[in-house]
């Protein structure tokens, strides 16, 4: 896909325009900014040299914003800063050039590309300066704190990778105010709170959000976001799966909500969504059964409904689905499946209540949680059919295995793809992975290329306790705390997510 650069001069640019001319009065002189070192907020003295050199106004402008960039930095173990020195910024490492689109002969910052650099800092104000920049993509480092509103300038920013560092505070709302952005990465950082409903009613291709610590329930108009890929994993949502997800019948072709709190019905009409080719509901506490409608979901290719409370048959169309390969369905209360689905390469049934099958529930355990009436409109969802309770299986049912080991730290990463795109980002689910090939380097002549949308292979979410280290310390893998096992006489809740390598699409 073409880097989508649309560039128009509204007049509210006339305030920019103002701001540019005090800071560059400003840059022959000293420049003071605030930066946080080792004992806190410092002065950092800035000096623009007055026989610096520049083409054009941009690339002066460009200096001034790296320049306070770096000063922010704390940590640079792998020296990526050190060639930013002097006025041709179109060389400083991770730093791209590109002809502007309003002025053709002027060259400007179009990218910035600092991934997997293990830079420890903050974000300075001066960063809004860059108001060219196309592609702002930093995953994989060790910068702190919130995002600066200066931000706002990104006028034709399309592409803000953020993922795994250590940002906090609350969703940054005025991200959704930047008209032109289309690939939104916050994924792997400290952000808490309740996602804003403005974040579905923009114009996204991705949305990945997953590995953070937001709360409350989804956004009922969550349906009205165009976006191909929804990640909302390994969060701490709670209430119902919207039913509005349906309405995304045309443009979602991935949604995984894995390992939240969600505690409802899946919604009746979820086979509309006839283009999605990937569905994680597992590690929640849905309930319920099935829908009859998911054997319509004709595109999809992997299914994880394992570790909630589902319970019923499951529907004879869905295992004979024309592209599904995977279906995880352990850890449930189902009692009924088809001979397809146990022929399918990718699939578990075990911890269910399935007859003549090994490693189910005991007798006692199905028995109490199918005999409880269940009604999903009392979960206040909206209005969706009461699927019809199973009878409990009338003969024993073999004794349970021993559960799953507690959750362990991935002990591997999965290798790079076979030719990397300076601008390639790792799978959704997944901490970004740091490639052993030397660092980019910088080149005028290359501009920046659009990110396509992840693919959620190789699954390895992190602990769900974290004990982070301060944010000018490396990054290690943090701490966890399983969760005690359940009474061998009562119904299980949904468990953790597996260690590494178990749950691989």
């Amino acid at each position: 896909m073409e880097p989508r650069f649309h560039h128009r001069f509204p007049p509210h640019r006339l305030l920019h325009a103002v701001f540019l001319i005090v800071i560059f009065v400003s840059a022959t002189h000293q420049i003071t900014v605030h930066g946080s070192g080792q004992g806190g907020d410092t002065a950092l003295g800035l000096v623009c040299d007055p026989s610096l050199d520049f083409e054009n106004v941009r690339i002066k402008n460009a200096y001034i914003a790296l320049q306070a960039w770096k000063a922010f930095i704390d940590s640079d173990p792998h020296g990526v800063t050190d060639n930013w020195i002097g006025s041709n910024v179109c060389n400083y490492t991770g730093v791209f050039c590109t002809k502007s689109l309003d002025s053709p002969q002027e060259r400007t910052v179009a990218g910035i590309d600092l991934n997997h650099k293990d830079l420890a800092g903050r974000l300075p104000d001066h960063l809004g300066l860059l108001f060219d920049l196309g592609i702002f993509h930093i995953n994989s480092n060790r910068f702190c704190g919130t995002l600066p509103r200066s931000f706002l300038n990104f006028k034709i920013l399309f592409e803000l990778d953020l993922s795994n560092n250590r940002f906090t505070g609350s969703f940054p709302r005025f991200v959704l105010e930047l008209p032109e952005l289309k690939y939104l990465d916050i994924r792997f950082n400290e952000f808490e709170g309740k996602l804003p409903e403005d974040l579905f009613n923009k114009n996204l291709d991705a949305i990945l959000v997953n590995n953070n610590r937001f709360s409350d329930s989804l956004p009922e108009n969550i349906g009205n976001s165009p976006a191909s890929v929804i990640v909302l994993a390994n969060n701490k949502f709670s209430g119902c799966v919207p039913s509005s997800i349906t309405n995304m019948t045309e443009s979602l072709d991935e949604l995984i909500l894995r390992n939240n709190g969600f505690e409802s019905c899946i919604p009746e009409t979820i086979g509309m969504l006839k283009n999605l080719s990937v569905l994680d509901l597992s590690f929640n506490g849905l309930k319920g059964g099935l829908p009859s409608s998911i054997g319509e979901m004709v595109n999809l290719e992997v299914l994880n409904v394992a570790h909630n409370m589902l319970s019923g048959k499951i529907p004879e169309s869905l295992c004979v689905l024309p592209k599904l390969e995977k279906f995880r369905y352990e850890y449930n209360f189902f009692v009924n499946q088809t001979d397809n689905c146990l022929k399918l390469a990718g699939f578990d049934d075990k911890r269910n209540c399935f007859k003549e099958r090994p490693e189910q529930r005991t007798t006692a355990q199905c028995v109490k949680y199918l005999s409880r009436p269940l009604n999903c409109s009392a979960f206040s969802c909206g209005s969706q059919p009461s699927p019809l309770r199973p009878p409990p299986p009338s003969t024993p049912i073999p004794p349970p295995s021993p559960s799953p080991s507690p959750l362990s730290s991935p002990t591997s990463s999965p290798s790079p793809s076979s030719s990397p795109s300076p601008f390639s980002s790792p799978s959704p689910l997944q901490p970004p992975f740091v490639p052993q090939s030397s660092p980019i380097s910088a080149s005028p002549n290359q501009p920046p290329t659009y990110m396509l949308s992840p693919s959620p292979e190789n699954f390895s979410p992190p602990p769900l306790y974290y004990n982070c280290p301060p944010c000018d310390q490396r990054p290690i893998q943090c701490d966890h705390k399983p969760t005690p096992p359940s009474p061998s006489d009562e119904p299980e809740p949904p468990q953790f997510p597996p260690a590494s390598g178990e749950n691989n699409y």
